[in-house]
């Protein structure tokens, strides 16, 4: 690794770990399924097949698919966009306040 991408690596504050899992998101009472793509203690990366804009205020549900554990709830607000073919979008989310 060169000393340039190890600066821009130590940048990053929050590991990020790739999850790819179906979520909800929840929108001005509007559900819609979508897929968590990455996941870090501060946001996450989404692939949602609807149109949404920075400054959107999502709720997140991501569930377990095992019983004792228990399942992700967030309040989260759209940071970034961005447009995948039109009707679908990749979303960077940042978490507000777990619940």
């Amino acid at each position: 690794m060169s000393q340039t991408d190890r600066d821009y690596s130590e940048k990053r504050d929050f590991i990020r770990m790739r999850v790819d899992a179906d979520v909800s998101l929840i929108h001005e009472g509007d559900e819609v399924a979508a897929v968590c793509i990455d996941l870090s203690s501060s946001g996450m990366q989404v692939q949602a097949p609807r149109l949404f804009k920075v400054g959107d205020r999502l709720s997140v549900r991501i569930e377990s698919e095992h019983s004792a554990l228990k399942g992700l709830e967030a309040d989260t607000e759209v940071v970034w966009v961005k447009d995948q073919d039109g009707s679908s979008q990749k979303l960077g989310l940042t978490i507000l306040k777990m619940k």
